[in-house]
């Protein structure tokens, strides 16, 4: 079975579809989408090929990414359709597209996300999040975008200093720039100073929603952030393995409210602003985490002292809570919190194996 087939998965995608967003703005019009073959990208590519196919909203998924033959299988269920388009491209060289001379919408999804990507290729994750970056909104500028939005990160706020709860959008916390691991953080924050860097020099309209730990049914298999780590040994019935004491206390977020909460910036963000997406009901310790998950596949957790790859990429951070009530300004909420989240995600994945 596909992802796209599970029933609980097409419940989510109809859930983020059916809310009450200007989806006007997208009518008739086209999205370009790097990094759509990922965790967040591709479930909002299905969002969107939905509402296409639901509700006419005739609105053109350009999907951006390396490796054809993986995307072609992820989508295989609309690959043929007049709506979808995949561009197979380093996202690292600039973009050159004859047969497009206008855009709607481009997202800057792309990115390596998880520890030993940044360990193993600390060069290409600086480099997607600049260069690949600044390619994503030289086309951007160049085909007359009506917005630009770039997935930053909570990443970008650092350690916590200890003297708040929760990370509002204007925080800024320590990070040690002179360490391979700052690639990450630092290059993230660097990309939202160039989206600044575009607005005022090319008059681009950018917003930049600010993702949190995002986990769901969508994520990719080399993916080896605890969360992903956690996930895999519960679905092929192993014991949840927990590499620290687990007291790091953060934010997640379940995939399709991510989504929609990337939707609502995109849609109804003012331009130039960062928005946090993420929910109380789903910030919750390390440890707590792999608990829940242990409960939820019927194992027990077990400790084990990380290899040095894993160890040299993993995020000091100990406390990375973020405060979404801007986001929440706009009409945003969650509609899944962390159990509900964890249950479904478990489900649709063992659905899959």
């Amino acid at each position: 079975m596909k992802v796209y087939e599970n029933q609980l998965y097409k419940e989510d995608v109809a859930y983020a579809a059916g809310l009450d967003l200007p989806w006007q703005k997208l009518q008739g019009s086209s999205i370009l989408i790097s990094g759509a073959s990922g965790l967040i990208g591709s479930f909002l590519a299905d969002v969107l090929m939905h509402k296409n196919a639901e509700d006419g909203l005739n609105c053109k998924v350009y999907a951006l990414g390396r490796n054809e033959g993986k995307a072609r299988d992820r989508f295989a269920y609309c690959w043929d359709d007049d709506h979808f388009n995949f561009i197979s491209c380093d996202i690292n060289q600039p973009l050159h597209r004859d047969d497009i001379d206008k855009i709607g919408y481009v997202i800057h999804l792309a990115s390596n996300t998880h520890p030993v990507a940044y360990a193993t290729d600390p060069i290409g994750t600086i480099a997607t999040n600049i260069i690949g970056l600044k390619n994503m909104l030289d086309f951007a500028a160049d085909h007359g975008a009506v917005r630009f939005a770039f997935a930053s990160s909570n990443e970008i706020y650092g350690e916590n200093r200890g003297d708040v709860e929760k990370f509002s959008e204007d925080y800024c916390g320590y990070i040690n720039c002179n360490t391979m691991r700052a690639g990450y953080p630092e290059s993230k924050r660097c990309g939202e100073a160039l989206c600044q860097a575009y607005r005022k020099q090319k008059s681009l309209n950018v917003v930049i929603p600010r993702l949190t730990r995002s986990y769901g049914p969508t994520l990719l298999k080399t993916d080896t952030k605890a969360m992903s780590q956690f996930l895999s040994k519960a679905v092929s019935g192993q014991d949840i393995v927990l590499k620290s004491a687990g007291t790091q206390y953060y934010s997640y977020t379940y995939v399709a409210d991510a989504v929609t909460g990337f939707l609502t910036v995109l849609l109804k963000g003012q331009d130039g602003e960062a928005y946090n997406i993420a929910d109380d009901t789903s910030d919750i310790m390390l440890k707590d985490l792999a608990g829940l998950i242990a409960k939820n596949a019927g194992k027990k957790v077990v400790f084990e002292i990380p290899d040095s790859v894993e160890s040299a990429g993993y995020s000091k951070a100990t406390k990375a809570r973020l405060d979404s009530a801007k986001l929440q300004s706009l009409g945003w909420k969650a509609h899944y919190d962390i159990g509900t989240g964890i249950s479904r995600t478990l489900s649709i994945l063992k659905s899959l194996s």
